[in-house]
C-alpha cells in the first residue's frame, strides 16, 4: 500500500524540464505580521500536466528494520530505500498533525550541480519524509538536510518555505553534483512582524556565518551547511570574501528572467503590502529585469562584487498586519494596477484576459518577446495556504485551505492538517490529466476557470463574488467547529478528530458539487455569446411559464477593441450608408 501511495503521489508531478522550472510561487506571513496570530505560507504548484488532489499519509507504527522507499516525486521512479523511523505523523499532502507545513519553488541554479550520481531523496521526496518526521520547523530543517548529507540530493536547487505555530523559515538548497555527496545549503528564520516570499529564483544572499547548528538554541535565526561558502571556493564558483559572500549570486547567478519571470511575483506580493517597496521606483526596475550595480546594496552594505544591487529584500514589514483573505486575494495576482498589469495591451483580446498562452517566449522580426508570468496562472495544477495556530493545540490549529487549479478561479477548502481522511473530490487518485471524474475537484473547477478564460471581463466577476461568498463562510464555519472541538477535546481525543475529519470531508464534497452547479449556471448565462437575463443565481423565465428565456442582451465588444478589430481590414468590413 505505501508502494501505492508513493506511485500515485508521483504523478503530481512532472518531469523536471526547462519549462517546469519557473513555475512555482511561494509566500511567508509570520504571526506577528497576520491579524490573528497564525502563520501562513502559501504554495502554487505550477505545471501544465499537474493535476490537482490531495496525497494523504496516515500515522504509523513502524517495526525495527523497515524501510522507506522513495520514488523521485516527478516521474516516479524507485530511487532507492532509507531506515524507517519507528512513528510517523500523517500528513495531508504539505502540512502534518503537528502544524508544520512546507512549499517549495524550483531554482535550479548552476548546470554543472544538477545531477548527482546515486542520491537518493528529491527534493519532493525530502519534503513529504521531513513532515512524517518533524513536529516543528526547525526540526523540519534539521531532518531534511542530515537525509540529504546521508543519502545524496537527486535534483536542482530548491527554495523552500517551512512553519509552525511560532516561527516562518526560508530554506535554499542545492546539490554538490557530480563533486561530492549532499548538498550545500542556508537556511533563515523569517523576523516576526515581517513576511518575505520565493518564486523560483534563488532569495538568500549574504548571512551571518555560525560556527556551529545549534537547534536546540531558540535565539539561532541561521543554519546552514558548514561548507556552503568554502565548496564554493573550491570548485571555482565564487573567490571573493566570506562576508560578503551571496547563496543566490554565487548558486543562482541573477539574470532577467530571474527577476522579470520570477522575482517580480515577489515585488507584486511586497508591493501591495508595502508602500516602501511600492513608492521605490528601483524596485520596479528590478522586476521589469533592469539591474542596478552600485558600490552599496539598497541597505547601504557594500557590494564589492558588482552584484545587482537593486534586488528585493529578503523580507519586509507589512504597512499592516494581513488577514487570512489577503494572503488567499495574493495568490490570485495578476500585477493588476502596476506597470506589468496584463489587462490592457492587445494580448488580453477584447475581454482582458490577464492570461498570456505559453510558449514564455516568442520572436517576431528576429526580436525575442515575453509572455507575463504572474502568480496567478492557468497552469497551476493546486494551490494552498498553510495556516498554523499558537492560540490552540496542534490538533485543532493547522488549517490546510486547499484550491486546484488556477487559484485566481478556486475556492479554499479548509482541511484541518490532523484529519485522518480527505474528501473524495480531492483524494489523489480521482481522475488524472488524462482521465475525466465527474466527482472531481480539479476537473470541476477547472471548467468554470476555462469557461472564465473567453469572457474574464464579464464571467470572472461572478466567480470573485461566489469566491468571497464561499471562503467566508468556511471562516465563519472554522470558528464555531473551533469551538466544537476544543470542548470535546478535554473529554475524547478521537471524537475531536472525528468531528474535525467529518467537517473536512463533508465541506470540500459539498463544495465541488456547489461549483458544478456554478458552472451549469455560467455556461447557460453566457452560452454563445449572448447575456441571459438572471435573478440570483438563477435564469430568469419569460413569464410564459414554458422555460423559455428572456430576451438576451447582445454585449459585443468594447468601442477600443471595435477599432482594433477594423485596422488593416480596408473598406472590408464597411457598412455602406442607404442613400
Amino acid at each position: 500500500m505505501k508502494k501505492l501511495l508513493f506511485s500515485l503521489a508521483a504523478s503530481l508531478f512532472v518531469a523536471f524540464t526547462p519549462s517546469s522550472i519557473s513555475a512555482c510561487t511561494n509566500f511567508i506571513v509570520t504571526k506577528g505580521a497576520s491579524k490573528d496570530g497564525s502563520v501562513f505560507i502559501t504554495y502554487a504548484a505550477d505545471s501544465h500536466t499537474r493535476y490537482g488532489a490531495i496525497a494523504f499519509y496516515p500515522a504509523a507504527n513502524h517495526l525495527p528494520g523497515s524501510r522507506c522507499e522513495v520514488y523521485h516525486y516527478e516521474n516516479g521512479k524507485l530511487l532507492g530505500t532509507i531506515p524507517e523511523v519507528p512513528h510517523t505523523y500523517s500528513v495531508v499532502q504539505f502540512m502534518n498533525e503537528h502544524q508544520v507545513a512546507i512549499g517549495e519553488t524550483t531554482f535550479g541554479g548552476l548546470d554543472s550541480l544538477a545531477t548527482q550520481p546515486g542520491a537518493i531523496l528529491d527534493y519532493g521526496s525530502l519534503m513529504r519524509i521531513g513532515l512524517q518526521r518533524s513536529r516543528s520547523a526547525r526540526e523540519m530543517i534539521k531532518v531534511m538536510t542530515e537525509l540529504v548529507a546521508e543519502y545524496g540530493y537527486a535534483t536542482g536547487g530548491e527554495s523552500f518555505s517551512i512553519s509552525d505555530a511560532h516561527e516562518a523559515w526560508i530554506m535554499e538548497l542545492i546539490g554538490k553534483g557530480k563533486y561530492e555527496k549532499g548538498a550545500v545549503w542556508v537556511a533563515r528564520l523569517v523576523p516576526d512582524g515581517y513576511v518575505s516570499g520565493h518564486a523560483n529564483q534563488a532569495r538568500i544572499t549574504t548571512f551571518p556565518y555560525q560556527k556551529i547548528n545549534n537547534w536546540n538554541d531558540p535565539r539561532q535565526t541561521v543554519y546552514h551547511s558548514a561548507d556552503v561558502i568554502s565548496f564554493a571556493k573550491k570548485q571555482g564558483f565564487y573567490q571573493g570574501s566570506n562576508e560578503a559572500f551571496s547563496f543566490s549570486d554565487v548558486y543562482n547567478p541573477l539574470k532577467f528572467g530571474g527577476a522579470r519571470f520570477c522575482d517580480a511575483r515577489v515585488w507584486s506580493f511586497f508591493r501591495n503590502i508595502s508602500r516602501e517597496i511600492r513608492e521605490n521606483q528601483s524596485y520596479t526596475s528590478y522586476a521589469q529585469g533592469k539591474f542596478s550595480r552600485k558600490d552599496r546594496m539598497m541597505d547601504n552594505t557594500p557590494n564589492p562584487n558588482g552584484y545587482a544591487s537593486n534586488r528585493l529584500p529578503l523580507w519586509v514589514k507589512p504597512d499592516s498586519t494581513i488577514s487570512l483573505q489577503m494572503v488567499m486575494a495574493r495568490m490570485r495576482d495578476h500585477y493588476e494596477e502596476t506597470p506589468l498589469d496584463m489587462r490592457n495591451d492587445p494580448g488580453a483580446g477584447p475581454f482582458k484576459l490577464p492570461y498570456r498562452w505559453r510558449p514564455m517566449e516568442f520572436e517576431v522580426d528576429s526580436v525575442t518577446y515575453l509572455n507575463e508570468r504572474a502568480v496567478a496562472t492557468q497552469q497551476t495544477g493546486y494551490s494552498f495556504v498553510a495556516q498554523s495556530r499558537s492560540s490552540l493545540p496542534d490538533a485543532i490549529g493547522g488549517i490546510f485551505w486547499f484550491g486546484v487549479d488556477d487559484a485566481d478561479g478556486c475556492v479554499y477548502a479548509p482541511m484541518y492538517s490532523a484529519i485522518r481522511r480527505v474528501p473524495e473530490s480531492y483524494l489523489l487518485g480521482n481522475g488524472s490529466m488524462i482521465t475525466w471524474s465527474e466527482t472531481s475537484a480539479y476537473w470541476s473547477f477547472s471548467q468554470v476557470n476555462n469557461w472564465a478564460y473567453t469572457r474574464y471581463n464579464m464571467i470572472h466577476p461572478e466567480i470573485e463574488k461566489k469566491q468571497r461568498e464561499l471562503e467566508n463562510r468556511f471562516v465563519a464555519e472554522v470558528k464555531e467547529i473551533d469551538k466544537k472541538a476544543m470542548e470535546l477535546l478535554g473529554k475524547d481525543s478521537s471524537e475531536t478528530l472525528d468531528l474535525l475529519t467529518n467537517y473536512s470531508v463533508s465541506s470540500g464534497n459539498k463544495l465541488v458539487k456547489e461549483w458544478q452547479d456554478f458552472y451549469r449556471y455560467l455556461f447557460m448565462k453566457y452560452h454563445d455569446g449572448n447575456l441571459k437575463i438572471t435573478e440570483g443565481d438563477r435564469l430568469k423565465e419569460n413569464g410564459n411559464g414554458k422555460n423559455v428565456p428572456q430576451k438576451p442582451l447582445h454585449p459585443g465588444y468594447s468601442k477600443e477593441w471595435e477599432r482594433i478589430m477594423i485596422q488593416g481590414t480596408g473598406d472590408r468590413l464597411v457598412v455602406p450608408k442607404e442613400k
